[in-house]
């Protein structure tokens, strides 16, 4: 079984790294959109309005934030969530300087249905090489676990309460957001199941959780 391990741990950790990538061009694919941001991305695009750095710099730093808000909820983090919280952004920011802005609304339409593939295909990559969920994720089941608080309603306490501080900083909310909110949980799913990878050493089907909250990956 060890050796077994050891034959996938290339894989696993070429899919979290490319993942980690594709997630924050995903990002910047959806922002370019210009239709509504993500939630989380909305707060750092409000952030951004007020200081002079970055939309990676600010996604790193926010990361770090709610990384600090896993203590108290005693959640573990693991190299994944160590690796997202640090690549995700800078990934962001060379999609910012890959894509350009543009006033075409069909362009700008199509810029958020790639973002969103990408995002969703990148969540099924890093999630399923099984290193640990991001940051954000990571809190959003950490508080479920210690509250007894039903996944969606966490995450929708989390999420409304990150866009109504993003949009009141100014970022952008619109029909991206909605329909980020509405599509995202199903296409991580697919994706998901697409490229988990199960460890052999593990009886049940593995556990992963998205932006939606927790998958159960059939065995």
């Amino acid at each position: 079984m060890n050796r077994l391990r050891g034959r996938r741990m290339p894989r696993r950790i070429t899919q979290l790294l490319v993942g980690l990538f594709l997630y924050g061009i995903g990002i910047a694919f959806i922002v370019r959109g210009m239709i509504g941001a993500a939630p989380w991305d909305v707060l750092t695009q409000g952030i951004a309005r007020h200081v002079p750095l970055s939309f990676g710099v600010i996604t790193i730093l926010v990361s770090i934030v709610v990384l600090l808000l896993w203590i108290p909820i005693r959640q573990k983090p693991g190299i994944g969530t160590v690796l997202n919280a640090l690549l995700v952004g800078p990934a962001a920011d060379v999609g910012f300087l890959l894509i350009p802005e543009t006033d075409a609304l069909w362009v700008r339409i199509l810029f958020f249905v790639i973002g969103l593939l990408v995002l969703s295909g990148a969540t099924g990559l890093y999630i399923g090489a099984a290193f640990g969920p991001g940051p954000r994720d990571g809190l959003m089941t950490g508080l479920h676990r210690r509250t007894g608080w039903p996944i969606w309603v966490v995450r929708t306490g989390l999420e409304v309460m990150v866009v109504v501080v993003g949009w009141a900083l100014g970022g952008n909310v619109g029909v991206g957001t909605l329909a980020f909110a509405l599509l995202v949980g199903p296409l991580c799913q697919y994706f998901l199941r697409l490229f988990a990878i199960r460890l052999p050493d593990r009886a049940k089907p593995d556990t992963a959780t998205t932006p939606t909250g927790e998958i159960r990956i059939a065995g």
